[in-house]
């Protein structure tokens, strides 16, 4: 009996992980057939890297008492990998509308399964921008040791999860494509610069003090950093948080923004 049980458990979980990997294949497909898509991973870091961060750097960087351009490539990087995640999750709504997700949620799956596979193929296009992001670093002149890197690719697929399921808040309410784009924007342009991303925000006070602490980018920023400037003079003028709260902060706002969003998507397609 006990055997009988366990092999039913198996084959749930087996089955639970061929959604998010069917899921997940399946957005990767449509990432490349889309021309504008793939451009746009790499255009959107130039925009962000090149022209404003490039902009700041020649104007703010000498009143800093450590180096602005691994600063700004660091948070460049999660700043990307974040939004990037979040537009890229907007394609939803456009699942809504072609009955794509109507068929998937008939089937004996968990909706988790179906949101989780959804941030993941949504993370490759993240992934392409984090890659067009150190190629305009290099071509300013600013780098990161490889171990750092292979540090900061580690920690992505919990930066694409916060951000993925911080995005389904605003996608199980609205069913409008263009709507939910510029609610996309809206919750992820001010978080670059209210997190910390180029800008330093550790003597934030007031209402900004209290939005760059409400926002979950802050503390990827935060997580990454930490990591990039473990053992370095500079750490205690960038870090702002000890690692492990990080860790725990982004942990909980994901599981409660992916817990919130996954009910209000699976309502919606319900009441249709």
């Amino acid at each position: 009996m006990s055997a009988m049980v366990l092999t039913r458990k198996r084959s749930r979980i087996f089955r639970e992980l061929n959604t998010v990997i069917t899921v997940m294949a399946r957005d990767i497909t449509l990432f490349f057939k889309s021309v504008s898509t793939p451009l746009m991973s790499f255009a959107m870091p130039l925009l962000m890297m090149g022209a404003i961060g490039g902009n700041l750097s020649k104007n703010m960087a000498g009143s800093l008492n450590f180096k602005f351009g691994p600063f700004m490539l660091v948070g460049m990087l999660v700043n990307m990998m974040f939004m990037m995640t979040s537009m890229n999750m907007t394609s939803f709504v456009e699942d809504h509308h072609i009955d794509f997700m109507q068929e998937m949620l008939v089937s004996p799956v968990s909706r988790y399964s179906l949101v989780i596979g959804k941030i993941f193929g949504s993370m490759f296009g993240a992934i392409l921008s984090l890659v067009g992001t150190l190629i305009v670093g290099l071509i300013m002149g600013i780098t990161l040791p490889p171990a750092q890197l292979l540090l900061i690719l580690a920690l992505s697929p919990l930066m694409c999860l916060s951000g993925g399921a911080l995005a389904m808040i605003l996608i199980g309410l609205i069913k409008s494509k263009t709507a939910a784009n510029m609610a996309v924007s809206l919750i992820t342009v001010p978080q670059m610069f209210l997190s910390g991303a180029i800008i330093p925000i550790n003597h934030s006070d007031g209402v900004l003090f209290v939005l760059s602490r409400l926002l979950p980018m802050t503390y990827c920023l935060d997580l990454v950093r930490s990591v990039v400037y473990a053992g370095t003079s500079e750490y205690d003028k960038v870090v702002m948080f000890n690692p492990v709260i990080n860790f725990i902060v982004i942990v909980a706002l994901t599981v409660l923004f992916l817990v919130i969003g996954t009910f209000l998507f699976a309502r919606s397609e319900k009441n249709r």
